[in-house]
């Protein structure tokens, strides 16, 4: 095995340990509803795109395009509360699950939905990327594909909503 790939499977052991223990430190509440992962932060609607933003770059991966959805809704004189998509990822993570399944491509790249509650209390929100496989019918091939995207997602998810950095 090349040293760029044992480095690569040693990342990827590593981030997904430190997702785990971001998210059991944190005592976030994490919801999942019909593959859509809810995890509360700890910081504002605005302090979590700033860590998002950072723990991205953190993991080699590249912001593609943000919408603000609340600057959207105003051009049309209508009011949402603090609602931000964030578009993201990386062609070499990308590239071999949309080799296994190509319709992947509608769901990539990766999203991440940064909003405030009526309770002003800030959340972000990711599509499961397990889920998207069984979305797409895909097979074991694909699931082992996506399980280091999960991985780094979390740990993305982590970074940005929780005290631990």
């Amino acid at each position: 095995m090349s040293n760029s790939l044992k480095t690569y499977h040693r990342r990827t052991i590593l981030v997904l340990i430190f997702a785990i223990c971001v998210l059991l430190q944190a005592g976030t509440t994490t919801m999942a509803a019909q593959g859509v992962i809810t995890i509360r932060s700890s910081f504002t609607v605005s302090e979590t795109l700033e860590r998002l933003d950072h723990a991205i770059g953190a993991m080699n991966m590249k912001v593609m395009s943000r919408i603000d959805h609340g600057a959207a809704a105003a051009t049309v004189d209508m009011h949402l509360r603090p609602t931000h998509l964030v578009i993201f990822g990386s062609p070499k993570g990308g590239t071999p699950v949309m080799q296994l399944i190509q319709t992947m491509g509608i769901d990539l790249p990766l999203k991440a939905l940064v909003w405030q509650d009526e309770d002003g209390t800030t959340w972000l929100s990711y599509n499961d990327p397990m889920w998207l496989v069984a979305r797409h019918d895909g097979g074991s091939n694909a699931q082992a594909a996506v399980h280091t995207m999960a991985a780094a997602l979390a740990a993305v998810a982590g970074l940005a909503t929780s005290e631990a950095r």
